[in-house]
């Protein structure tokens, strides 16, 4: 027994035994066959019901009759695969073009389940016989089925190039396919395209395919990915759903509210749990602004209703969608199938290639096959002939015999005369009617016409075959029109053969025929696509995400950032008492306030002369009782500085281009610096202003190049001068004087005039302040003491801040301790420079104003303001709430942004508290 025992180490049997299953799972399981597309699964069900007869224009026939007719002959594994191979077969979600017709519940793109078998029936699609077509004219290959019982094809003769059109996905051992659909007409004009012209490019044939073209509809976002696919077999795809963004109605409670309705969704998407996904997300208040989802899909097609609150933008809504849910999703393509019983990992056109020649094969071969069935039915007309001819002496043989086996031997054993076939056979020429084989034929006395040399006669031979059709042969085939039906049959019997060898010798002929044949398919079966492609795909930026509003930027002196909306602040009378804007810490107080946008970009000017930039929804929205986020952890701020000027920036390139920031020290030192030197900021700033030791970086402002500017001191003074008086600078010189301070004075403020701009408006610290035509100052040279602006009084305090306005803007005011007020700025009284001015905010004994900004209106908020004059309502002391308007009715002024002049001497500074945390709103 030991001489039967082989020793062999374990490595070696694991390798081997691991190589075994894994080509067994390979071969037979989870690849798709590049000829038809089919995995043994799939085709052993097509066969099983082409067997079954189960054809489309016949009755359904039960699953469970065709589950069991695969797993009992062809397919030895569990029936839930096999069924539910049936299943997705029958999807029209699933497959681009269905190969089974199913009836009952086959389940639902919400991953609902399908009925069990017993409850389904099915039948064979159209489309589908045409995968099966010629399969009885030996066109392709035949295998033993588990069990030696049965016969199946290898591989299926497949007129429609299914692994493009529907796409195969598979997980095998150390590999795996994952294969998108196409659009029928789109891949049989590339196929026809490779048939005309085998030389053909990819990049021909990719003009032909514009991409894949998924059941499910949807929109292909790029091409990159399509052409890595097609050029290297590999590629991602990135798929969004398609939407309409619809108005909710016209009339009543949800005027102006707008819906989205999302009618396709991404493929292999579980439209069920993609609706519970956006549901937790609004439960979770990841996305916000939407009131409702519903899914209201039918039979007429998918509807997914999305209700959004009253003013939230629907684009910006969408595209969170894309980001945070399945409908955006990737499709990977990998692009693996057996190619000769190997696995490989083909291009698109070693796809069409391969179904191209497997076409010319299966032609070939029933080309072949329709031949010799002819020549053998020629054969048989050729005996009968022979028969017919003869039928005296042939009737007599047959009575003579005894039995149907004496007779055979009889008619097999003697000449009889020709008759009509010498004439038959000269019509036929070079052309053979003979079949290569002859059952029985002896080469010493071969079968057809001899001549008898005795005689000089020619006589035929019959062969068994034609004996067999003799004795079949009816009575009344021996009338004289049965004759004359024989001798057409044969003449049209010629012809066709001429017409298959003509095939089988010329190549264009062929290809002719397979693509004619492709024609017919495309013609009968090819529809629209259902998946548009947009050339390019960018990635959402976070500005995608926000939707764009006005707002209120603050910064408070110990550092904390935060952004409020607009219509957070409404209109009161002057002199009123505002209302807390942020929840200020002990000693804290705002430094700075600009009005700009959530898409805006803004300069962030430190007192040290560098300059960040940020974006407005980089700054958290809050609310008023919050204090917001530390700055520094938004830019790179050292721990000694301090932010002096928050300027938001165009947008467009033309307001770029031959625009400078023109910048003011505390010491009265000015300078310009071209706007394009500060279009790229790195994270870690860059260096705007160069200054002398003890000074620091008061303002800056945008000018168009040619505008006058106007300097403001903690005196009260200020001087008006030319722009073009400081010339251009370099981003790191320190620049030249611009107002000749004393002493005790330091620069406040920085006003850039416009043309269309009359007035000045000024403040002082314990609230105070007025209007000043602009034309009251003249123009000076830089480098003067300036004029009186306003008096510095006991009661009015020093200057804190001076800006530009129009009668019908409004003007935001600020305190140390946190109180804002919107007030218009046609309420306060318009005086000469050399004047105390009126109350501007009502502060208490300790508290200080601190800022200013001007907030310009569009002329609704003008009509909206006159319609409360004409009923009184402006004229009270109770807030007007302007919040109604939309975020369009506020502005920011590019070139006035809000600086505050700090009331602390330059050698004051209060550093960032970085370990700061965030208030909770």
């Amino acid at each position: 027994m030991s001489d039967s025992i082989s020793p062999i180490a374990i490595v070696d049997e694991l390798k081997q035994s691991y190589l075994d299953y894994a080509m067994s799972v390979i071969v037979s399981r989870a690849l798709p066959d590049v000829r038809d597309g089919f995995k043994p699964v799939h085709r052993r069900v097509m066969y099983a019901m082409h067997v079954l007869s189960n054809d489309y224009n016949k009755p359904y026939k039960k699953s469970a009759r065709v589950v069991g007719d695969v797993i009992g002959k062809y397919h030895p594994h569990g029936d839930s695969a096999v069924y539910d191979a049936i299943v997705r077969m029958a999807q029209d979600f699933s497959l681009r073009y269905p190969m089974v017709d199913g009836q009952g519940n086959f389940g639902s793109i919400d991953d609902d389940p399908p009925a069990a078998m017993r409850y389904t029936e099915v039948r064979m699609t159209k489309l589908t016989h045409q995968m099966l077509a010629d399969l009885d004219k030996d066109t392709v290959d035949w295998e033993d089925n588990y069990d030696g019982s049965e016969r199946m094809p290898s591989v299926l003769p497949a007129r429609v190039p299914n692994l493009l059109v529907n796409g195969a996905t598979g997980i095998a051992v150390g590999m795996a396919t994952n294969m998108a659909p196409h659009n029928l007409t789109e891949v049989i004009n590339a196929c026809l395209v490779y048939a005309d012209n085998p030389q053909v490019s990819a990049e021909e044939l990719m003009t032909h395919i514009s991409g894949p073209d998924f059941p499910t509809g949807g929109i292909i976002y790029g091409r990159a990915g399509i052409l890595d696919a097609y050029r290297t077999g590999k590629g991602r795809l990135h798929v969004r759903g398609r939407y309409i963004i619809e108005p909710m109605s016209d009339t009543g409670v949800n005027r102006d509210r707008e819906r989205i309705v999302f009618t396709e969704v991404p493929y292999q998407t579980n439209k069920a749990k993609l609706i519970e996904r956006i549901a937790e997300l609004v439960r979770d208040k990841k996305i916000e602004g939407i009131t409702e989802i519903r899914d209201e899909s039918d039979k007429e097609g998918m509807r997914i209703a999305i209700d959004l609150r009253r003013g939230e933008t629907a684009e910006v809504i969408v595209n969170n969608l894309f980001l945070q849910t399945p409908l955006e999703s990737s499709f990977s393509i990998n692009m693996v199938a057996l190619d000769n019983g190997q696995p490989k990992l083909l291009t698109l056109r070693q796809l069409i290639a391969a179904f191209v020649r497997h076409r010319q094969e299966v032609v070939t071969r029933r080309t072949i096959y329709e031949l010799n069935k002819a020549r053998v039915r020629g054969h048989l007309l050729e005996g009968l002939t022979v028969a017919l001819a003869n039928i005296d002496e042939i009737i007599a043989a047959i009575k003579a015999s005894a039995n149907r086996g004496m007779a055979r031997e009889s008619l097999l054993n003697k000449t009889w005369g020709s008759g009509s076939v010498v004439a038959m056979l000269t019509a036929a020429g070079s052309q053979s009617v003979r079949p290569e084989f002859i059952e029985g034929e002896d080469p010493k006395a071969p079968f057809g016409l001899i001549e008898e040399q005795s005689q000089g006669e020619q006589h035929y031979r019959l062969s068994l075959e034609q004996v067999n059709a003799i004795l079949d042969m009816q009575l009344h085939r021996l009338t004289g029109l049965e004759q004359d039906k024989l001798t057409e049959e044969y003449q049209d019997l010629l012809r066709e053969i001429a017409h298959l060898e003509s095939i089988l010798g010329d190549f264009d002929k062929l290809m002719t025929i397979i693509s004619n044949e492709l024609i017919e398919i495309r013609d009968n079966f090819g529809d629209e696509r259902r998946t548009d492609i947009i050339d390019s795909r960018t990635d959402f930026n976070r500005e995608d995400l926000i939707p764009e509003q006005t707002v209120v930027m603050t910064v408070s002196r110990t550092g904390y950032a935060k952004t409020q909306p607009i219509d957070d602040y409404v209109a009161q009378k002057r002199g009123g008492k505002g209302k807390s804007a942020t929840a200020m810490k002990e000693d804290d107080v705002i430094d700075h306030l600009v009005v700009t946008s959530t898409h805006a970009t803004v300069l962030c000017f430190t007192d040290t002369g560098r300059v960040f930039s940020l974006r407005g929804f980089e700054v958290p929205i809050a609310s008023r009782g919050s204090r917001g986020r530390p700055l520094v952890n938004l830019i790179g701020l050292n721990g000694d500085e301090t932010v002096t000027t928050i300027l938001p920036i165009p947008q467009t390139t033309s307001e770029v281009t031959g625009h400078f920031v023109f910048f003011a020290t505390a010491n009265g030192t000015v300078k310009r610096v071209e706007l394009e030197q500060f279009a790229s900021i790195r994270s870690n700033g860059l260096i705007a202003v160069g200054l002398d030791d003890g000074d620091k970086l008061v303002s800056a402002r945008i000018t168009n190049g040619s505008q006058e500017v106007m300097l403001f001191a903690s005196s009260g003074k200020a001087i008006r001068f030319d722009e073009n008086d400081a010339r251009s600078m370099g981003r790191t010189a320190k620049g030249v004087r611009g107002m000749r301070l004393a002493d005790d004075e330091f620069i406040k403020s920085l006003v850039v005039i416009e043309d269309d701009v009359r007035e000045i408006l000024i403040a002082c610290e314990n609230g105070f302040g007025k209007r000043t035509f602009i034309d009251e100052f003249n123009t000076q040279n830089r480098g003067g003491g300036g004029v009186i602006a306003i008096k510095t009084s006991q009661r009015n305090g020093a200057l804190v801040r001076a800006t530009k306005v129009e009668p019908e803007d409004d003007i935001i005011l600020i305190s140390d301790k946190g109180t804002l007020v919107r007030t218009p700025v046609e309420h306060v009284a318009s005086a000469g420079r050399n004047t105390q001015g009126v109350t501007l905010i009502r502060l208490s004994k300790d508290e200080k104003l601190v800022a200013m900004a001007r907030v310009e209106h569009e002329e609704s908020d003008n009509e909206l303001i006159d319609a409360m004059k004409q009923d009184g309502t402006f004229e009270s002391e109770e807030q007007v709430d302007t919040s109604s308007t939309t975020d369009d009715t506020a502005n920011t002024d590019i070139s006035e942004s809000i600086d505050i002049a700090n009331d602390h001497t330059l050698g004051d500074s209060t550093a960032n508290d970085s370990n700061d945390v965030i208030d909770e709103e």
